[in-house]
């Protein structure tokens, strides 16, 4: 049943029929690392370089002291009176704002673009005319017409190290491997226009070799000091870009250290590497031309050991859909996970690798952990890419340390407050502590959800004890001890729970006066249950219940008196809301209102009818301006089986740039946004990494498994033709199906863990069950099958034969 996805990643390929100048037209390679986009001129061709792990380190860290706690600024914000219309009217305030965002108000830390390479050549002698991204093997063609005939040029990363290679393609019935005549009269590097002018000047270098080949390269240092000056810190990074050229290639360098004349019709390779490390361990601009060499054994090498990368990456799962728009969805999106994302590189950010001058750097390009963040990672499990998620485990690793600092010093409790916002970089105090996003409390059980999916999609105990065990603790004790606040429970609630409180509703509201609308957010709600409850489980897994005897009791206190969901009636019926009060008509940002169904998991197609009605009315009624819902809100639509695919990819188009990513753009005024505000501002603002995530969408419409419990095509319209293989699924089983003519026609389970088995049933007639090593068939009925496994078992059920 398994499925050739390298094949069917061959039917996407990213075209563009004509030049491609602009950063968002260019053709997007990568290798998790190292990211570039090539963009083609008329009269040139040009990589932008960038890296995950390649930042601008500086940090401001000022106010440490007139921030205050938690417990003093609480208090004076409950002498605002609560009929101002807003805490700004406050100048206590308004001043105080000011103050704790300084920091974050700085255009560092930010991601570091590294540079460029320009390939030039002269119009009247040859033509561009277009590209051609072949994402099976990552692997860009650009077009030629020279002298009446096409040519074409290659362009790879390496998936192996941080290199990227330039050549013309092999001239056909060639034997001896030589590339096709170049075009190219210049190359270029170019420092990134952008460099901020405080940090020490660029180095560069340019050296010829006895063969017509040479070197062209420049060093940048990355200072840690926020005012660099002449003393270095053993903390300093650097980058440095080479651009190795082959002998033969006519190489003269001319009055400008980072260029370099060529010889048109040469034979031209091009052998490009990007060095990142400490300030101490990058090697000098100068010299750089004995350590790299640029020949055409060498590139095939790289480019063999590449496609064995890419097959081993496609291999891990597929899809076969009669529905070519959202194949190449899923495909092409995978793809540039695959580019942005490798766990020895720093976690990407808001846009992932790919930068250039200021794009790349809004809102620092940092970490935001009210989805953000998180978003990307949701496609890794289904996907049956789990080892990328690592990348995003190292990142809460980082950020661990001044999350507990934070709960300690700043809220005077136990466990670690995890941050809205932070960066790869070295941090002593909360990026971002202004408390009208700073305060938003859902980002804590947030930060930690899906080190509790990894185990639960792999059953990997191992990751589950030493990777996600403490981050998960740590936020159980903080969200324990904020619940049991005096000031979160008692008399003047009326009742006996305890509350989430005072917390912010994500992109709604800010503080209110008086805490209004600071309290019990359905996303703090759902995402704690989630947590407290994935707790339990941990200490289960592993058999740590007595150890953690103390802190489980006050678990099981916690949710034994945990808030109601905040509800109000709308057109659709009852409805969750964000809040307690609010408007069932208001317009969010994010989609709040859904939480519970994604990624609270809590309401779906296996809810009781009156829960799940709630959860459908919401997601019906929900309205959202646009920008942070492109997988998020249609996540909670798969998972109610709501989902209207045809609009679904009509809003994705609505999104697509001509790289084939889809960026972030807004939906409907009413919100926080006006009748002028322009509809697409966001969509310059660099590569939206967030949006990778869309293949988990059409996973959750063919299989679904949140609940323990496999739902089979949930999602898929009966009239078309669906098949995928080896997805992931809760409990460490890889699942390959076919779907034909409205019915499931067969299913295949690998079981890697040996995990108990449950399906919903998708024939009435009942199944027909083969295991591995049986020579016979079993039967089973009912609404649910259930069956033990055994690690290594295959399992294959077909619909029964009456």
């Amino acid at each position: 049943m398994k499925l050739n996805a390298w094949e069917q990643a061959k039917r996407h390929p990213v075209v563009g029929d004509r030049p491609a100048p602009g950063f968002f037209e260019g053709a997007l390679l990568g290798n998790g690392g190292l990211g570039a986009v090539v963009t083609t001129r008329p009269d040139a061709v040009v990589v932008r370089f960038g890296h995950n792990s390649v930042w601008d380190i500086r940090i401001a860290e000022n106010h440490r002291e007139e921030l205050g706690t938690f417990a003093e600024l609480f208090e004076r914000l409950k002498q605002i009176p609560e009929h101002y219309e807003s805490l700004s009217k406050d100048e206590w305030y308004r001043e105080y704002v000011q103050m704790a965002a300084d920091n974050y108000g700085r255009p560092y830390p930010r991601p570091m673009p590294c540079g460029s390479l320009l390939l030039g050549f002269d119009r009247r002698k040859a033509e561009l005319l277009g590209h051609k991204l072949h994402i099976d093997r990552g692997l860009c063609e650009v077009f030629f017409l020279i002298g009446g005939k096409r040519a074409v040029l290659e362009i790879f990363v390496d998936q192996t190290k941080d290199e990227l290679w330039l050549a013309m393609k092999p001239a056909k019935g060639s034997k001896s491997g030589a590339g096709s005549a170049s075009p190219f009269n210049r190359i270029r590097l170019l420092p990134d226009p952008y460099t901020p002018p405080e940090l020490p000047a660029c180095r560069t270098h340019a050296e010829a070799d006895r063969a017509g080949g040479g070197t062209l390269a420049l060093r940048q240092t990355l200072p840690r000091a926020e005012r660099p000056g002449k003393a270095a810190d053993p903390r300093d990074r650097a980058f440095r870009l080479s651009a190795r050229v082959s002998g033969g290639a006519g190489f003269r360098p001319g009055a400008n250290a980072l260029e370099a004349a060529l010889a048109p019709g040469a034979d031209l390779l091009v052998r490009v590497r990007l060095d990142e490390s400490l300030n101490r361990d990058v090697p000098a601009a100068s010299g750089a031309a004995g350590t790299l060499t640029a020949d055409r054994r060498a590139r095939r090498e790289a480019l063999a050991a590449s496609e064995e990368k890419w097959r081993a990456y496609w291999s891990r799962s597929g899809v076969a859909l009669e529905d070519d728009f959202l194949e190449a969805v899923w495909y092409r999106n995978l793809y540039f996970f695959q580019c942005a994302v490798r766990p020895d590189a720093a976690c990407p950010g808001l846009f992932a690798n790919w930068s250039h001058g200021r794009i790349g750097a809004e809102w620092h390009g940092d970490y935001h952990m009210n989805y953000n963040t998180q978003q990307p990672f949701w496609v890794a499990f289904s996907s049956n890419h789990a080892d990328k998620h690592l990348a995003y485990v190292n990142m809460v690793d980082h950020v661990l340390p001044v999350s507990r600092k934070w709960a300690q010093e700043y809220y005077g409790l136990r466990g670690a407050y995890y941050p809205h916002s932070a960066y790869p970089v070295e941090m002593t105090m909360m990026p971002y502590p202004v408390p009208h996003w700073g305060w938003e409390v859902c980002e804590t059980p947030w930060t930690v959800q899906s080190l509790w999916w990894h185990y639960l999609y792999t059953m990997d105990k191992e990751f589950l004890a030493n990777r996600a065990f403490v981050p998960i603790k740590e936020a159980v004790l903080f969200m324990v001890d904020y619940m049991k606040r005096p000031e979160a429970s008692g008399e003047a609630w009326g009742d006996d729970r305890y509350h989430i409180f005072p917390t912010v509703v994500p992109e709604l509201y800010e503080l209110t006066p008086g805490f209004r609308r600071n309290r019990d957010c359905l996303v703090d709600l759902t995402l704690t249950k989630f947590l407290l409850r994935s707790f339990e489980q941990t200490c289960a897994a592993l058999g740590r219940e007595e150890e953690e005897r103390e802190l489980l009791a006050e678990v099981a206190d916690v949710r034994g008196r945990f808030p109601d969901y905040p509800t109000a009636e709308s057109r659709q019926g009852t409805v969750f809301v964000s809040v307690a009060g609010e408007d069932p008509d208001v317009v969010y940002n994010v989609p709040n209102s859904v939480t519970t169904v994604f990624p609270g998991e809590e309401h779906g197609l296996h809810s009781p009818p009156e829960p799940y009605a709630i959860a459908v009315n919401s997601y019906r009624n929900h309205r959202n301006e646009g920008g942070n819902e492109l997988v998020f809100y249609h996540m909670a639509g798969a998972r109610l089986g709501q989902l209207d695919l045809e609009r679904f990819k009509r809003q994705i188009a609505y999104c697509l740039l001509p790289n084939g990513t889809c960026t972030d753009r807004l939906l409907e005024s009413g919100g926080r946004y006006s009748d002028e505000t322009d509809f697409d501002y966001m969509g310059g603002m660099g590569i939206w990494f967030e949006n990778f995530a869309l293949p988990a969408v059409i996973n959750e419409c063919l299989l679904q498994s949140y609940n323990g419990v496999l739902r089979f095509f949930p999602n898929w319209p009966a009239d078309r033709r669906a098949a995928f293989s080896t997805l992931r699924a809760v409990g460490g089983f890889l699942i390959s199906a076919v779907w034909e003519d409205g019915n499931v026609r067969e299913i295949e389970i690998y079981s890697e863990a040996g995990s108990q088995l449950r399906i919903y049933n998708p024939w009435k007639e009942g199944a027909r069950i083969t295991r591995d090593g049986e020579g016979g068939k079993a039967w089973a009925a009912g609404d649910v099958i259930e069956t033990d496994t055994a690690p290594g078992e295959t399992i294959r059920l077909a619909k029964a034969l009456r």
